[in-house]
């Protein structure tokens, strides 16, 4: 347990920021999800639109170090790839 007062805003702020970053990847999943669905529906325009969507999604949370940086290019780019092969 922490004991001087420092650490201990510490490990409100660690609380904090676990939640904030829990909410940022449960909605880039989210997003993401609707990508997939539209993908395995077949429905190019629903795909193309859903994706559009997800990327910045995706962008913003290798912003706020949810996830890295090419962690998030390489998600969009295999995405962006399934939604070209459905067309």
């Amino acid at each position: 347990m922490a004991n001087t007062s420092s650490a201990k805003k510490a490990a409100r702020q660690a609380l904090r920021r676990a939640e904030i970053n829990k909410n940022r990847k449960s909605r880039m999943r989210t997003f993401v999800r609707a990508v997939e669905e539209a993908i395995a529906s077949g429905d190019t325009a629903a795909a193309q639109a859903a994706l559009k969507a997800a990327q910045p999604e995706l962008m913003r949370a290798s912003q706020k170090g949810v996830l890295h940086k090419r962690t998030a290019s390489n998600k969009v780019s295999r995405l962006a790839a399934r939604v070209k092969k459905v067309g």
